[in-house]
């Protein structure tokens, strides 16, 4: 029991430390994009046909969930968007134009809400790569007269 109320408040915790590393402009960007269908259209001047190029879609909290690319011949790539409780991106798998997943990626954050690691896995699930971040920040440089 107490393993289960320990674990619960981490949960807490960490969800509402991710939340409050999300910037007011992106809180308000979700707003707007809730339960939105993006869909970007080419059309060609001389025949003026119209295709559909590329399809975003948003849930009820206003996050990409999934992204697709089309060509003449149909879908070209699909990404799939998860996320921590927090709102972070957790996972991002991509697909090929035969829905095969080709490329996934899970993403650690640092407490700041920075990114910390990109597990990069092969289509097979296999890791890959880990991809580590460091954030070093330096003086301007100083103008000279």
């Amino acid at each position: 029991m107490r393993i289960k109320i320990l674990l619960t408040a981490v949960a807490l915790f960490i969800a509402g430390t991710a939340a409050a590393q999300l910037s007011p402009e992106t809180i308000a960007k979700r707003e707007n994009r809730k339960n939105l269908v993006v869909k970007e259209w080419n059309t060609d001047p001389a025949t003026k046909m119209r295709r559909l190029d590329r399809m975003t879609i948003y849930d009820d909290q206003g996050r990409k969930i999934e992204e697709v690319e089309y060509a003449t011949y149909g879908q070209r790539m699909r990404s799939t968007y998860e996320y921590y409780p927090g709102g972070k991106i957790r996972q991002e798998v991509e697909y090929d134009d035969r829905n095969k997943p080709v490329r996934i990626r899970k993403y650690e954050y640092n407490e700041d809400g920075t990114k910390r690691q990109q597990y990069n896995y092969l289509p097979n699930g296999k890791l890959h790569v880990i991809k580590n971040f460091e954030y070093i920040f330096e003086d301007a440089p100083q103008a000279t007269p």
